[in-house]
């Protein structure tokens, strides 16, 4: 099996989209401002300001500040802790590690509140690095950077490594960076099956996920 497993957290671990989409309909009824699409737990997934810039189907830096000030207000306190664990999740990360194998998390979430899920959860033991794109100043620009930091700072082979996720830009920062990658359909998967390239692995269930970990590499 892989030696270094680094896994995407929302939508591949925890499932924080109801807590996450109540979070941004506040922030947009605090303003009095109405999004320009319904917010539906698709918006899930990306960093914040671009959803927050898509929501708002605007570019004004003034007020996507005020509605990032709202969402945090509203999902830093509270919200995160109505996260909940994909059936079988926390069964795999015991098997994992028992197994020897080294766990990481890449997330476009920021710090704060992986962190405060992190704790919530009481997963610190797991992993041996949990990174968004915020735990590095000045942040990263997108996903891709922040696994390729990982592999730089930890000194991983990629030969040796294995990148989880439920989204598109998930495989791509796999590829970006040589690394095998397993796209899950539990989470919220973009409509990845008509996507899937030919090098990447498609995991129905924690099951099948735990059976191709166990065996990959």
């Amino acid at each position: 099996m892989n030696e270094h497993i680094i896994f995407d957290l929302d939508g591949t671990l925890i499932d924080s989209a109801p807590s996450i989409v109540e979070s941004f309909i506040y922030a947009f009824a605090s303003l009095g401002i109405i999004p320009s699409k319904t917010i539906t737990s698709e918006v899930v997934g990306p960093p914040l300001m671009p959803t927050l810039r898509m929501l708002a189907g605007q570019d004004d830096s003034e007020l996507l500040q005020q509605l990032a000030a709202k969402f945090k207000a509203h999902y830093d306190t509270e919200g995160y802790k109505k996260a909940t664990v994909f059936p079988g999740v926390e069964a795999l990360l015991d098997t994992l590690s028992q197994s020897g194998a080294t766990l990481y998390i890449a997330t476009n979430k920021r710090d704060l509140p992986t962190q405060k899920v992190m704790k919530h959860l009481n997963w610190g033991h797991y992993f041996k690095g949990v990174f968004a794109l915020d735990t590095y100043m000045p942040p990263l620009a997108a996903k891709p950077l922040m696994v390729a930091r990982i592999l730089d700072d930890y000194q991983i082979d990629p030969a040796q490594a294995i990148y989880i996720g439920d989204r598109y830009e998930d495989g791509l920062a796999a590829d970006h960076n040589h690394l095998d990658f397993v796209m899950v359909t539990w989470g919220y998967a973009d409509q990845v099956k008509t996507q899937l390239k030919a090098n990447w692995v498609e995991c129905l269930d924690v099951k099948e996920l735990q059976s191709h970990l166990m065996t990959a590499g």
